[in-house]
């Protein structure tokens, strides 16, 4: 039987006093009792203008970027939990997953979607209602170790070879280096959040909520104290997180997309 788990979860949603920007970690025990290998997780949590946050970082000298839907051929896995079922055989080697872009009832994106190099779906440069629609909205994607956000505009215009993985969403929160215009500073709509943003040394930050915060907020937490260039919003209500180093798997409504952080081997 495997070694028992004798840290805390510590990032569950209601808990986590770790000091942001420190990794946490567990200690698993074998089967005599003595010390085993100490997993470290690549989130930590934070706090910014009194909303606690979970934040955790892709950094492309270790890390591999990938999405996911569902199985091949299948339908889509609709939650984490799924998701961590259907990687049993390989979830050592992810480092943490989080719900990836908006979608319809089925669970399919409804904007841009590369996996593994093939495009499941167009870009989408239509208007509407919503928040994918509060234009600009914009596409996160890459190859290998690069990883980008662009408005999709900017997508369309420059961008002409397909990526390893791409996932649309909106609206943008930071547009080269500023808020998106629409954005108020503290507006009324505050609902649980997630986002990814990309810094100066190309490394992706994943922010999850610990609970409701408005757009302005999480805006201003990736541009005064990521500080990074582009951030997209991923989702809200919706937004989950699993990091299997310290336990934590979300598990509450369906969910479409899916961006999953690997360790390199």
């Amino acid at each position: 039987m495997r070694g028992v788990v004798i840290a805390a979860l510590v990032l569950a949603l209601s808990a986590c006093e770790q000091p942001a920007g420190e990794a946490v970690s567990r200690v698993e025990l074998g089967e005599d009792g003595k010390s085993g290998t100490t997993v470290l997780s690549d989130c930590a949590t934070a706090e910014f203008e009194g909303s606690s946050l979970t934040h955790c970082i892709a950094d492309p000298a270790k890390h591999r970027i990938t999405t996911s839907l569902g199985p091949k051929n299948g339908k889509p896995f609709r939650s984490l939990a799924n998701l961590a079922g259907g990687r049993a055989a390989d979830a050592p080697l992810v480092a943490f997953a989080v719900n990836g872009g908006m979608y319809d009832d089925e669970g399919q994106p409804i904007g841009y979607y590369v996996e593994r190099g093939e495009r499941l779906k167009k870009l989408n440069r239509n208007e509407g209602g919503g928040n994918f629609h509060m234009l600009p909205n914009g596409v996160f994607f890459g190859t290998g170790t690069e990883w980008e956000i662009r408005t999709a505009e900017d997508f369309y215009n420059n961008v002409s070879d397909r990526p390893r993985f791409g996932t649309q969403s909106g609206p943008m929160l930071v547009i080269n280096g500023k808020l998106h215009p629409d954005i108020s500073d503290d507006g009324e709509s505050k609902k649980v959040r997630n986002a990814v943003g990309i810094d100066d040394a190309g490394r992706a930050h994943f922010v999850t909520s610990g609970g409701s915060l408005s757009f302005g907020r999480l805006a201003r937490f990736y541009r005064d104290e990521l500080k990074v260039t582009n951030a997209l919003f991923l989702d809200g209500t919706v937004s989950s997180l699993w990091d299997p180093a310290t336990g934590r798997l979300d598990n509450g409504f369906p969910l479409g997309p899916m961006i999953v952080v690997e360790k390199e081997d």
